[in-house]
């Protein structure tokens, strides 16, 4: 359902909290709630900043804040909300995007190994901009451009200094955090303080539903089918909200680490949750055979009671903006699917029958 066109989200969030709150199963009705904040200058848009965002959480950040109409430029990667598309690209990457797992991560550490870059920055279209703000990252330099790629493309280009904000989250808390970063740095903290309340609340919604569940079962989250990653950074806290008990890596804030199979095969999850980094469902399906045809594929307690998913883990859990807490969200359906049911069946996830 759409309002108007502009990008703010927030009053989305809050309409999804109060049926959250009823346990009604109908909040996928409202997942594209577009509330339009031009009416509201005086309270959102404080900023005249001319913003060029380089990450697709950043971008998500902006325009939940209200700020959309400040973005001159943007990503390739940013993709949501679906009216920053028509924004001037950026940056682009230096590999095809059609190649797999295993032949993106050969390539990627070809040219790191190189001491190149993953990302071009398009520095003559950031100039004919001519941005007050570029926001970044220094997370990770696979991910997404980075700090130093927009350092060195930029550094005395420019025809007047931009401010340079670069984002590092690595937990739950470091995102939210982000969010009152930017709010403050583009003159918009009540945004910012309104937008984590509401993050937050809906948050404490399903803590509030789990708080007296004993019961945690074993969730293995695959960030990359080839070689195989288990989901690091924030991901463990969300499965521990959404009321499961993360495998091979219990604690927020550790980068994705490769791992072994067997390892994962001695756990013997509960639960696979396969969220493969930048991947659409879509995508992940092209490559699930990978998984499938590991030994020991079909002995695993979660393949046995039909407990294997897919998310999108492109649009939900790659992105430390506000739809993050989408991603609880998600987890919460999945792990506990009578508790739960906010209505992301089929857009943010799939359960994929063996």
């Amino acid at each position: 359902m759409q309002i108007c066109g502009c990008a703010d989200y927030r009053y989305a969030d809050f309409t999804r909290t109060l049926i959250s709150k009823f346990n009604l199963s109908f909040a996928h009705q409202i997942n594209h709630l577009h509330i339009c904040t031009s009416a509201y200058p005086h309270i959102y848009n404080m900023s005249t900043d001319k913003i060029v965002s380089l990450l697709p959480s950043a971008t998500e950040i902006i325009c939940a804040l209200g700020l959309e109409n400040n973005l001159v430029g943007r990503s390739h990667e940013c993709d949501y909300p679906a009216s920053v598309k028509q924004l001037p690209v950026c940056t682009e990457a230096n590999f095809p995007d059609n190649l797999s797992s295993k032949e993106i991560d050969v390539k990627v550490k070809e040219i790191l190994t190189e001491a190149l870059s993953v990302y071009t920055v398009k520095r003559e279209q950031i100039k004919e901009l001519a941005p007050d703000v570029v926001i970044t990252q220094d997370q990770c330099e696979v991910c997404a451009v980075s700090l130093a790629d927009v350092e060195l493309a930029l550094d005395d280009y420019l025809e007047k200094k931009a401010r340079i904000i670069s984002l590092q989250p690595n937990s739950l808390d470091d995102i939210l955090n982000d969010i009152i970063t930017i709010a403050k740095a583009l003159n918009v903290p009540k945004a910012g303080e309104e937008l984590v309340e509401n993050l937050t609340e809906r948050i404490d919604i399903i803590k509030h539903k789990l708080k007296f569940s004993e019961a945690r079962p074993t969730v293995a989250c695959i960030e990359w089918l080839d070689p195989m990653m288990i989901s690091g950074n924030w991901v463990p806290g969300l499965v521990k909200i959404a009321g499961g008990t993360p495998i091979l890596v219990a604690e927020d804030g550790k980068h994705s680490p490769y791992v072994q199979w067997d390892d994962i095969r001695l756990q013997d999850p509960e639960f696979l949750v396969v969220m493969p980094c930048g991947f659409s469902i879509e995508r992940t399906l092209k490559e699930i055979d990978i998984l499938m045809s590991l030994p020991g594929f079909t002995e695993l307690k979660a393949i046995k009671n039909n407990q294997l998913f897919i998310v999108d883990g492109n649009q939900y859990f790659n992105r430390p903006g506000p739809r993050i807490v989408d991603s609880i969200e998600i987890l919460a359906e999945i792990l506990r699917p009578k508790q739960f049911a906010f209505g992301y069946e089929g857009e943010g996830w799939i359960r994929f029958g063996v």
